[in-house]
């Protein structure tokens, strides 16, 4: 499900998130915060980071911790990268136990 559509995640923000969001959007530059060794561009943090125009803004410890020094600014690619990689932590799969071969037990 793609965005917000099946997930209660934008009712546990808080009612200042617009206001929140937006000061971390200035706080970061509005650059992607993703470190990235290979980068040339370093935040204020002196971090090399991916620094191309972010429009998300994403918990830095998933969760709803929401103050400010857990929030950053991440571009869409890395953004759902990160998305992916939480969700995929979450999921356990369902295990059978081992079938035995017919003829070798």
């Amino acid at each position: 499900m793609p965005g917000w559509e099946g997930s209660d995640r934008k009712s546990r923000l808080p009612d200042d998130w617009p206001a929140r969001r937006e000061r971390v959007m200035k706080r970061d530059r509005r650059r992607c915060q993703q470190e990235d060794p290979d980068s040339e561009i370093v935040n204020d943090r002196g971090q090399r980071i991916c620094g191309v125009i972010g429009n998300q803004v994403d918990h830095v410890i998933p969760g709803d911790d929401h103050r400010l020094d857990n929030l950053q600014v991440l571009c869409e690619p890395h953004h759902r990268t990160k998305s992916a990689r939480e969700g995929g932590n979450s999921f356990t799969p369902l295990r059978r136990p081992p079938e035995t071969h017919p003829v070798f037990g």
